[in-house]
């Protein structure tokens, strides 16, 4: 199943990213695609201000991972453009991050996808005029399910 969405301004994606928080997402691995400064960081920014948190968002860079274990479900995010090797993913335990009551984001998972899971959602993000689009594919059962609601919920 795809999705294709339109988002013509930042406060868009953010609403967006919003409604997509807003579906089952423990258990999911969702990778996000797309060249600097396209908005990945910031559709995670929205899903977690739908979750209610108010703190800060920022890119993991330097880091890798950024936790938000406070949220049901938690939620991990990480950006890996940096990472070396893929191997480092071993060094943070990379695996212990996916469980079913948390849910992984990835920037840059070709960086790493020898170390991670298969994705349930891929969301690319292209420009699109002044705005983005965003292309929303479900690679697994759950990850349909999850995509399946949230179309059910947006309007175009």
């Amino acid at each position: 199943m795809i999705i294709e969405y339109d988002a013509p301004d930042e406060a868009t994606m953010l609403q967006f990213a919003g409604q997509f928080a807003t579906q089952d997402l423990a258990g999911l691995c969702v990778y996000l695609r797309g060249d600097l400064g396209l908005g990945k960081t910031t559709f995670v920014r929205g899903m977690l201000q739908a979750k209610a948190y108010e703190g800060i968002v920022k890119s993991p860079t330097y880091t890798l991972v950024e936790p938000y274990d406070t949220l049901i479900p938690k939620m991990y995010h990480f950006d890996l453009y940096r990472l070396l090797y893929p191997e480092e993913l071993e060094d943070i335990g990379i695996k212990e991050y996916f469980q079913p009551d948390s849910c992984c984001l990835i920037e840059w998972p070709e960086q790493g996808e020898s170390f991670l899971p298969p994705a349930d959602i891929e969301i690319r993000l292209t420009e699109h005029g002044a705005g983005r689009m965003l292309r929303l594919q479900a690679n697994s059962a759950k990850g349909k399910q999850a995509l399946q609601n949230l179309q059910a919920q947006i309007n175009y």
